[in-house]
C-alpha cells in the first residue's frame, strides 16, 4: 500500500503528461463525478499507465477527518453507522491529503474489506474488527495494477463497493458496513488475459493506450521522463502551477455539477445511442448520462450538447459491446457517428399522440405520400444503418512453416459449441481456476491439518475443540470457557478448483487438411479455448505441419490472442506428429521453470498419422509413440482428439493414446451437449 497523502518523494506531475488524451480526460471526468464508477485503462506494457494514474491523487483536494477515526469519516457528514462509534457534531477534525492506496494482485479477501483479529479474538475474547483496504481508501484514490490478474470474487467486491459507495462485510462473526467512496482505477494489459465480460460492465469507463508512434511526441516523452529522474523535486516545481490550475478547475466542475442541465432531448439521444449498439441492461445508460454532465460541468458549460454525449459514448460504451468474449472492447468513429445520425431522429420531444404523424401507417399509405415506397438507400434520404460491428478475421499470415505441399489458410471454422471438461488428475495447488481439483483458499472443507491459521476463515473449529479439550483439566479449568493454546489451533483444508496450463497441440498438416474434415478441428478448437477462457487458464498453441513444429502461441493468459493466431494457422504438407510432442515437451518444461504449481494439460488434435521422421530414429510412427512415452515420463496429463473421419479409420490416434496414458476422445465427444445426450438415451434405453 503506498499513499500521497505522507509521501515526501515527489510524483510525475499529471500536466506533464504527453498524449493520452483519452486516458487523461477519462480520469478527469471521474475526479469531478466519481459515481460515474471508475475507469479501465487497458493497454500494453510500457506505456505510462501507472504514471498517470499515480499522477491523478495529487490534484484531488484535500479533505478533513475526524481524528482518530480509522474510516476516515468527513466531520461536517460523518457516516452514522462508522463502525468507530458516531460522531460528535463538533469532533476534532484534521486536514488530510487525497491518498492514494494500492491494491495488489496478491491480496486477500481479508486485506481488502477487512477482518476479524484472530489474536484479540482467542486470547481476549473480544471481537475486533481490523479495516481492510476499502476503509483506507475512502474519499480518495483505489488503484489496481493488473487488474485483470485479480481474482475474479475480489474484482466483484471491489466494483460492488464502487458503486454503492459503502463495503459491507459479514464474515467471521462481523457484520458491520462503512462508507467506501472512492475512485477506482485498474489498469491491465490484455496481452496478459482479459477480464470477463460482466466484470468489464461494471466499470464506468474504459480508455485503451498505446505508445506513440509520432517521433517529436517520443522524443518528449523520454526528454521529460530523463529530467524527472535526474531531479524529481525540480521537475514537480516545474510543472506545480499547472497541475494547481487542474486542481482547481476540478473543484469548480464539481461545485458546478449540480446545476448542469441534461435536456430531454439529449436524455433520449443517449437512450437511442444505447439501443442502437444494443448494449446489454441500463447501466451504460446511466453512465454516459453521468459522463456527460461531468464533461459539461468540466466545459464549463450550463447545460449537455451533443457533443458532450458524443464524448461520454467514446469513452462508456466500447466495453458494453462485446457479445463474445473474443470480441475486442472497441468503439470506431464511424459506428459512433452513424449512430449519432440515427439517434438524432429520435432525441426530440415524443411525439403527440393527437398529432398526425406522417411516419404512422394509419396517417398515410404504406407506400408513402406518392405511393413510390419509402425513401430507401444513400439516395433516398434514409437513414444509414449501423456499421457491421462483428470484429473482422485479420488476413491470413503468407508465411508458412517449412515444408513440402501447397499450404492453404484454415478454413472458416465450424459452429462452436459448450465443450466438455476436460481435468488433470489429482489435487494440484495452482492458480485459482474453474477446471481441475486443488487445494485453495475458497471452497469446501475437506479436513483439518495441525497448522495454525492465518485467517479466521481457516480455522477448523470443531478440531480445535477437540484437540483443546483432552488438556481442560491439566491447563487447570474449574469453570466455564475453553482454554486454548497455540498448538491447539487447526487449519482447514479446503479443495476447490484451479486453473492450468492447457497447451493445444495441433495437425495442421496434409492428412489433416480435408477443408470440411479441418473446419470441424477448428472449430474444435475455438470451443476448447472458450472453455479455457471461461475456466480462467493459460494457453498455449502448437502446431506442426510440413517439416517441423512451430510454437504458434507461447503460453499466456490471453486466449484471445490465442484465437487471433488460430485464425492464422496455415496448413498442408507432411505430418511431423514426433516433432509436434517433442516441441510440446520442451514448452512444458520450460513453463514448469516458470510456475511450478500450475498444472499441464496437452491436448493433441490429430489423427495419429506421422509420416516425417526425427532424431529419435527413422520410422515417423515408432518416433511419434517414443515421444508420447516421454510425455507420460514426465507426468504430463494428456487428451488425444481423435480427428480420423472417413469409412476406413486406422485407430492410429488410440494406439498413440494407450501409450501417452491419455484417454482419447472425437471431436463430436468434445461437445458437452452431445454427450449428454448420449448419456441420457442409454439411460431411457
Amino acid at each position: 500500500m503506498s499513499t500521497l497523502g505522507g509521501s515526501t518523494r515527489p510524483l510525475f506531475p499529471f500536466s506533464a503528461v504527453v498524449g493520452h488524451d483519452d486516458l487523461r480526460l477519462a480520469l478527469l471526468l471521474t475526479a469531478v463525478h466519481p459515481v460515474i464508477g471508475g475507469v479501465l485503462v487497458r493497454g500494453e506494457k510500457g506505456t505510462a499507465k501507472s504514471t498517470v494514474v499515480r499522477a491523478l491523487a495529487a490534484l484531488l483536494p484535500s479533505r478533513r477527518t475526524v481524528l482518530d477515526c480509522r474510516f476516515g469519516c468527513d466531520p461536517a457528514d460523518p457516516d452514522p453507522d462508522c463502525p468507530d462509534g458516531q460522531h460528535p457534531a463538533e469532533a476534532a477534525s484534521a486536514p488530510r491529503g487525497s491518498r492514494l492506496i494500492e491494491l495488489p494482485v496478491g491480496a486477500t479477501e481479508d486485506r481488502l474489506i477487512g477482518s476479524l483479529d484472530l489474536e484479540r479474538a482467542l486470547s481476549e475474547g473480544v471481537r475486533a474488527y481490523q479495516p481492510g483496504l476499502l476503509a483506507a481508501a475512502h474519499r480518495g484514490v483505489l488503484y489496481v495494477d493488473e487488474v485483470n490478474l485479480l481474482h475474479d470474487h475480489l474484482v466483484d467486491l471491489l466494483l460492488d463497493a464502487a458503486a454503492m459507495g459503502r463495503a459491507h462485510v459479514e464474515r467471521d462473526g462481523v457484520s458491520l458496513s462503512h462508507a467506501a467512496s472512492f475512485l477506482l482505477v485498474g489498469t491491465m494489459n490484455p496481452e496478459e488475459g482479459e477480464l470477463r465480460p460482466q466484470l468489464l460492465d461494471r466499470f464506468g469507463l474504459t480508455v485503451q493506450v498505446a505508445a506513440a508512434r509520432d517521433v517529436d511526441q517520443r522524443v518528449e516523452v523520454i526528454r521529460r521522463r530523463l529530467a524527472f529522474e535526474a531531479d524529481p523535486a525540480g521537475f514537480a516545481a516545474g510543472w506545480r502551477a499547472a497541475d494547481a490550475e487542474l486542481a482547481a478547475r476540478i473543484l469548480a466542475a464539481r461545485q458546478r455539477l449540480a446545476t448542469v442541465l441534461l435536456p430531454d432531448t439529449e436524455l433520449r439521444r443517449i437512450a437511442a445511442l444505447c439501443a442502437a449498439f444494443e448494449v446489454d441492461g441500463m447501466r451504460a445508460d446511466l453512465v454516459t448520462a453521468r459522463t456527460a454532465v461531468a464533461h459539461a460541468a468540466w466545459r464549463g458549460a450550463r447545460e449537455v450538447t451533443e457533443e458532450d454525449v458524443r464524448v461520454a459514448a467514446r469513452l462508456a460504451l466500447p466495453h458494453r459491446r462485446r457479445r463474445d468474449p473474443f470480441d475486442e472492447p472497441e468503439l470506431d468513429d464511424k459506428a459512433l457517428d452513424e449512430a449519432l445520425n440515427q439517434a438524432a431522429e429520435q432525441a426530440g420531444p415524443p411525439p403527440d399522440p393527437d398529432r398526425p404523424d406522417p411516419d404512422r401507417p394509419d396517417s398515410q399509405p404504406p407506400d408513402g405520400p406518392d405511393g413510390d415506397g419509402p425513401p430507401d438507400g444513400p439516395d433516398g434520404g434514409g437513414a444509414p444503418p449501423l456499421a457491421d460491428q462483428t470484429s473482422a478475421q485479420p488476413p491470413p499470415d503468407r508465411g508458412s512453416a517449412s515444408g513440402d505441399g501447397p499450404t492453404r489458410p484454415l478454413p472458416a471454422p465450424a459452429q462452436p459449441f459448450r465443450a466438455r471438461l476436460l481435468t488433470v488428475p489429482g489435487i494440484g495447488e495452482g492458480a485459482p481456476g474453474r477446471r481441475s481439483r486443488a487445494r485453495t483458499e475458497q471452497g469446501r472443507v475437506v479436513r483439518a491439518a495441525p497448522d495454525n491459521p492465518h485467517r479466521v476463515a481457516d480455522l477448523h473449529l470443531p478440531a480445535t475443540v477437540l484437540a483443546a479439550a483432552p488438556h481442560q483439566r491439566a491447563r487447570g479449568r474449574t469453570g466455564p470457557g475453553l482454554r486454548l493454546r497455540r498448538d491447539d489451533l487447526r487449519h482447514a483444508v479446503r479443495e476447490g478448483r484451479e486453473g492450468n496450463l492447457v497447451l493445444f497441440v495441433v495437425d495442421a498438416s496434409g492428412s489433416m487438411a480435408a477443408r470440411r474434415r479441418m473446419a470441424a478441428v477448428s472449430g474444435a478448437v475455438l470451443s476448447l479455448l472458450r472453455d479455457a477462457y471461461q475456466r480462467r487458464d493459460k494457453v498455449g498453441l502448437v502446431s506442426f505441419r510440413g517439416a517441423g513444429a512451430e510454437l504458434l502461441l507461447p503460453p499466456t493468459s490471453s486466449v484471445p490472442t490465442a484465437v487471433a493466431r488460430l485464425r492464422r494457422l496455415r496448413t498442408g504438407g507432411r505430418t511431423p506428429l514426433a516433432d509436434g510432442l517433442l516441441r510440446a515437451r520442451r514448452v512444458l518444461a520450460a513453463e514448469r521453470l516458470r510456475d511450478p504449481k500450475r498444472r499441464p494439460l496437452l491436448v493433441l488434435l490429430t489423427d495419429g498419422r506421422a509420416t516425417v521422421p526425427t532424431r529419435l530414429g527413422n520410422h515417423p510412427v515408432a518416433d511419434a509413440l517414443r515421444a508420447a512415452a516421454l510425455l507420460a515420463g514426465d507426468g504430463v496429463a494428456t487428451v488425444v482428439v481423435d480427428c480420423e473421419s472417413g469409412p476406413v479409420r486406422l485407430g492410429m490416434a488410440a494406439q498413440l493414446a494407450a501409450v501417452a496414458g491419455a484417454p482419447v476422445v472425437t471431436v463430436a465427444e468434445l461437445s458437452a451437449e452431445q454427450v449428454t445426450g448420449v448419456v441420457r438415451a442409454a439411460r431411457a434405453a
